[in-house]
């Protein structure tokens, strides 16, 4: 006899319910957000229920954490304007200010003629 194994539906991630002691507030695309102090930004939106973080540059497809590890690059985010910083890898801190990245980021390329660094 076989039987069909059907997980629950919940969040990838929740909280425990413990209250933390310290916790840290940042902005997510304009929207204040709290996380406990010593969690990584990609912990930090998960926990407050956020989407995508990112679209891919080609095709716009919506993308999110996958390793947690800082192996795959899918929660690539903007940190206080500077582009493609890893999610995972990032500890939150007070006042930090994250936005989803849309695209590819803005590269300053040389003109032709340039020095090129060589």
């Amino acid at each position: 006899m076989h039987t069909k194994f059907v997980a629950p539906i919940s969040p990838l991630f929740r909280s425990d319910g413990t209250p933390s002691s310290s916790s840290v507030t940042l902005r997510f695309d304009d929207r204040p957000i709290t996380a406990p102090v010593g969690v990584s930004v990609a912990a930090a939106l998960l926990l407050n229920d956020v989407g995508p973080f990112r679209t891919t540059p080609v095709t716009s497809a919506p993308r999110a954490p996958y390793c947690m590890m800082g192996v795959c690059f899918e929660c690539l985010v903007e940190i206080d304007g500077m582009p493609n910083r890893q999610a995972c890898l990032t500890p939150v801190r007070e006042g930090m200010v994250v936005r989803r990245q849309q695209g590819a980021s803005a590269l300053a390329l040389p003109r032709e003629g340039e020095d090129h660094g060589r």
